[in-house]
């Protein structure tokens, strides 16, 4: 489960992450999100989920969506992982991530967090992943395509190292 996070300026927040395994040295660009514990909605787990990577609380009903749900396929330097990926959005005002809830893990790996501008995530030569990002913010001007329920996106691969 993910959430696009979009600003007042229509800017997305983006954690600068790094391999959870053997390479550190492999970064990527990726939404707030994670796995949705067991009995939890993908909508409570969106809305855990921020509260816990960026220490904002939101109320369930303003995360638009679910916008999108596909499969992925992420290869890191220690494991290839399966996962079906649900996409949420969520428009507010910029705040500064508070990353007191974050895992020892999340800790090891996020690096920086970051509002982008479409303009710079159309140009930049950084591992963003979506990798389709730009398509996927484009849902959230048409909710006519998901309103009835998620758009069902292809199986893709974004990996630090090829899966």
């Amino acid at each position: 489960m993910r959430v696009l996070v979009v600003d007042d300026e229509d800017r997305v927040l983006l954690f600068h992450d790094s391999d959870h395994g053997l390479d550190p040295s492999a970064h990527f660009w990726d939404t707030p999100g994670g796995g949705v514990d067991p009995g939890e909605s993908d909508r409570q787990a969106a809305v855990r989920e921020l509260v816990e990577e960026t220490g904002q609380r939101v109320h369930p009903d303003r995360l638009a969506g679910p916008l999108l749900e596909r499969v992925v396929v992420h290869g890191y330097s220690d494991k290839v992982v399966d996962q079906t990926e649900v996409y949420f959005g969520l428009r507010m005002p910029a705040f500064e991530v508070d990353p007191a809830g974050h895992t020892e893990e999340e800790r090891l790996c996020i690096i920086d967090t970051r509002w982008w501008r479409r303009t710079d995530l159309a140009t930049t030569v950084d591992d963003v992943w979506p990798r389709d990002v730009l398509a996927v913010l484009s849902l959230l001007e048409r909710p006519h395509e998901w309103r009835e329920g998620p758009v069902l996106g292809p199986t893709v691969e974004e990996s630090t190292l090829p899966a």
